[in-house]
């Protein structure tokens, strides 16, 4: 008699009933995907046997899943790229706004530069006029 015979021999049926459940309940069942057609790139050749039929579609399945995923993150990078670009174009306007903005604060800076030395001016020939008239009135009081 064989050791699996023996085994059996010995074994309760509603034990190995058991075991068979525990094993078949811990596998995981998320990685068998319902099989997609083949790809129309691919076609089986003439002559190839059952097993080799059944790998190549295996293969070229996996293949094709990498290719989805592959293809799924240019779509995402495509979607980061036009981000990239419309925050570039905003950049682009606000250094125009600064630029703008530079401008005026600097205009408005020579008008206030202008400003005080139009007064600073002003203030010189108030005073020589003071002083040429303190004068006027000294010589025709002495006089």
């Amino acid at each position: 008699m064989s050791v699996s015979a023996e085994v059996l021999a010995r074994a309760p049926l509603e034990q190995l009933q058991g075991e068979v459940d525990t094993m078949n309940s811990h596998r995981p069942r998320s990685n068998v995907r319902p099989l997609s057609p083949m790809p129309d790139y691919v076609e089986h050749r003439n002559g190839v046997n059952e097993v080799g039929k059944l790998s190549a579609e295996a293969v070229v399945r996996e293949y094709e899943a990498a290719v989805k995923e592959i293809e799924a993150l240019g779509t995402e990078l495509q979607l980061a790229a036009k981000n990239c670009e419309a925050m570039v174009a905003g950049v682009h306007d606000m250094i125009a706004e600064i630029k703008e903005f530079a401008a005026g604060y600097r205009d408005q800076g020579k008008r206030f530069f202008l400003q005080i030395e139009a007064v600073a001016l002003m203030t010189t020939e108030v005073r020589d006029t003071c002083e040429a008239l303190k004068k006027k009135i000294a010589t025709d009081t002495l006089s």
